[in-house]
């Protein structure tokens, strides 16, 4: 009972959050208009000054931890060559673009900061997970998102030069790179600047929580419901399923593991939505996942933690 209690609270309070946010949706407290609003101050601002603060006011040197960077990446990178082999399956290849983004971009930043915090006080080893697989999920929803639009025509250096600028102003990718940078070079942080950090990045995780439950859409969730099924599978169970035995075999625990779990079994993030139907795709896939993974995930990862709190690897 107490395994059980231990991930609850863990959880729980998360999914609530979340859904705080879908029902001020519905009581109109939220409309449309200010909840992507909210999505875009939380990606463009509070989210990158968290990790910002999260990198910049610890010693990276101390931090740093080769194996566990080296295996979020390459977990990262296998599962998106994984799913995006699986996509060339599909029916209708229109979709695949969502696809391939759907079923690897978690909400690692948002959701597995406010997890970690959660669970152990602090973000731990969650910055590090960003810094090793973040940065890749963007580049590569770029990318695949510009090769597989749903209009394919060619590939041309207009194109490429949005692409990588795209890549480049991304705001969690700086936030990343600003504070490695401030940590390697150890440059002063002022109680001042300290503390108006700490008001903003403190708005990340409870806002971004709150967007993506008022974001949560059942209109259309039921469309192209293979696919979808197939999608919500991967992001949930399967790719952590495959991943997790080898952390633990490679001697990850606590924090680690927990970092990895966000990683490779939370929601996948809303603003993949976003970023979806910004470069030409229809969205209702990625809606359609984005709201049930989000909605499943809450029982989902109370069941993986269970079982590596039972373990003892938590």
């Amino acid at each position: 009972m107490s395994n059980l209690m231990f991930c609850l609270n863990a959880t729980m309070p998360i999914f609530l959050t979340m859904m705080l946010g879908y029902a001020f949706r519905k009581w109109h407290i939220m409309d449309g208009s200010f909840v992507d609003k909210m999505n875009s101050f939380v990606f463009k601002v509070a989210l990158p000054v968290l990790v910002f603060q999260d990198l910049a006011t610890v010693d990276f040197f101390e931090a740093w931890d080769w194996k566990f960077v080296v295996f979020c990446f390459l977990a990262t990178l296998i599962s998106i060559t994984a799913v995006t082999l699986l996509s060339f399956l599909l029916k209708d290849k229109s979709l695949q673009g969502e696809f391939i983004q759907a079923s690897y971009r978690s909400s690692a930043a948002i959701f597995g900061i406010a997890f970690i915090q959660n669970i152990y006080g602090e973000a731990g080893m969650g910055p590090l997970m960003i810094v090793a697989s973040v940065p890749l999920y963007n580049i590569m929803a770029v990318v695949v998102l510009t090769v597989m639009r749903p209009e394919r025509g060619r590939v041309n250096g207009a194109l490429i030069r949005k692409t990588l600028h795209g890549i480049i102003t991304n705001p969690i990718i700086v936030g990343i790179l600003t504070g490695v940078v401030w940590s390697v070079l150890k440059l002063p942080m002022p109680v001042i600047l300290e503390k108006t950090v700490k008001n903003v990045a403190v708005l990340a995780t409870p806002l971004g929580l709150m967007a993506m439950g008022a974001s949560i859409e059942f209109k259309g969730a039921f469309e192209n419901m293979r696919p979808v099924i197939l999608v919500v599978l991967l992001k949930l169970v399967i790719l952590a399923g495959v991943f997790l035995p080898i952390a633990v075999t490679l001697g990850f625990r606590t924090e680690k593991l927990i970092a990895i779990l966000v990683m490779l079994g939370s929601a996948t993030t809303v603003s993949s939505y976003v970023m979806a139907r910004n470069m030409g795709h229809k969205g209702v896939l990625t809606s359609s996942v984005v709201m049930l993974t989000t909605l499943l995930s809450a029982f989902t990862l109370t069941g993986w933690l269970y079982l590596l709190k039972v373990q003892g690897l938590v």
